[in-house]
């Protein structure tokens, strides 16, 4: 077969550089309302704010967002072959739990759920981030202490790094918030992403 000698060198020269160059990075968001974006247009929500951010610090990467509003741990946990698919991201987010609390399911089923979710990952080369979360004072000052130390528990034994409290800076403040008190309007997104993207910088470039 006739090819463009141009063409042909083109190519070849676009398969070195390419070879030379480190893989464009994927983070898979695996999470609830939160990371879906619940009561925002998708301008505002989570992942698009996120990815505008990553772009304004000049860094490159692609964001697939697997958030599932009223997702559990499990229900994170049962799809998360179907998130990963046939092309595995490099990275990932791993904010679930909220929803285990707001129904008071028991936190060592969450654990145990998330558990899984981070030897999946790893199991194939995911590098995850494990986002923590924590349980409505409702529930009382003993089950809230249960739910509460799973985060840094499994961050500890798996060895990734931990995000404390993905609501950090938001939860119970009005003004950042929709009117459920509950999911963050588009200031409080802006919140968790200014605070949120110097630690995903950090897992990105491990």
């Amino acid at each position: 077969m006739l090819v463009n000698a141009s063409a042909a060198f083109a190519t070849a020269l676009g398969a070195t550089a390419g070879l030379a160059q480190a893989p464009r990075p994927r983070l898979l968001l695996l999470g609830d309302s939160l990371t879906a974006g619940y009561g925002l247009p998708q301008a505002q929500a989570f992942a698009t704010r996120l990815q505008a951010a990553f772009e304004r610090a000049g860094v490159a990467v692609d964001i697939v967002n697997a958030g599932v509003s009223g997702d559990t741990s499990a229900g994170g946990l049962a799809r998360l072959d179907w998130a990963i698919g046939d092309r595995p991201p490099t990275h990932a987010l791993v904010a679930l739990g909220a929803n285990d609390g707001l129904r008071g399911l028991p936190p060592e089923t969450m654990e145990a759920n998330l558990d899984a979710i981070l030897t999946k990952l790893k199991a194939r080369g995911v590098k995850p981030m494990l986002a923590g979360m924590m349980a409505p004072p409702n529930l009382g000052r003993e089950y809230a202490e249960r739910f509460n130390a799973v985060f840094a528990r499994l961050a500890s034994r798996h060895a990734v790094p931990l995000y404390p409290f993905f609501l950090d800076g938001v939860a119970a403040v009005p003004a950042l918030n929709q009117g459920d008190g509950i999911h963050p309007n588009a200031a409080g997104v802006d919140v968790i992403v200014e605070r949120l993207l110097p630690h995903l910088q950090r897992l990105l470039a491990g």
